[in-house]
């Protein structure tokens, strides 16, 4: 018996010509598990078909994970909005099924706190929600602490979970 081998994913920077795919990524996920626009998710997000010239201001970085030339999932860090000078936000990291459980959302979030710290962050803070728990798991395993309150003003006014980690 002959089995194929899964398809290699490659982490990558984003490019102008991912913004519909990663902004279809976002969409799917976020409808799996309920994440409405109405809720102030991601999905509500201005910026969501155009991630590529969000991302390539000052202090902004995205990647974008590719399975067989598609892309399947993707993640970034930001400056945080209306936040204290040195904190930076972890911010749309989103997979599709084919893609989670293969170690990519640790790399990426690692990559991006390199990142961040290599821009002079000195903390990074993000929001989630209860209803992903595999996001939280994984969170607390990269040392992010449960905190009460929000930071900055992002918007995402149900994303009732926070956390912070210094870098």
């Amino acid at each position: 018996m002959n089995l194929a081998s899964p398809q290699t994913l490659q982490l990558r920077r984003l490019s102008m010509e991912d913004n519909a795919a990663i902004a279809s990524v976002i969409r799917q996920v976020s409808a799996e598990y309920g994440l409405t626009a109405d809720k102030g998710y991601t999905v509500a997000d201005p910026n969501l078909d155009e991630l590529y010239q969000l991302y390539s201001q000052p202090g902004h970085a995205y990647w974008v994970v590719e399975q067989a030339g598609q892309v399947v999932g993707g993640g970034g860090i930001a400056p945080l909005t209306c936040g204290e000078p040195g904190i930076c936000e972890l911010q749309k990291m989103y997979f599709l099924p084919s893609a989670r459980g293969k170690g990519m959302a640790k790399k990426l979030a690692l990559l991006a706190m390199e990142h961040a710290r290599e821009q002079g962050f000195t903390r990074c803070y993000l929001e989630t929600t209860a209803f992903l728990k595999e996001a939280i798991a994984l969170y607390e395993h990269l040392g992010f602490a449960h905190i009460d309150a929000p930071l900055g003003c992002t918007g995402h006014v149900d994303c009732e979970v926070r956390m912070l980690k210094s870098l």
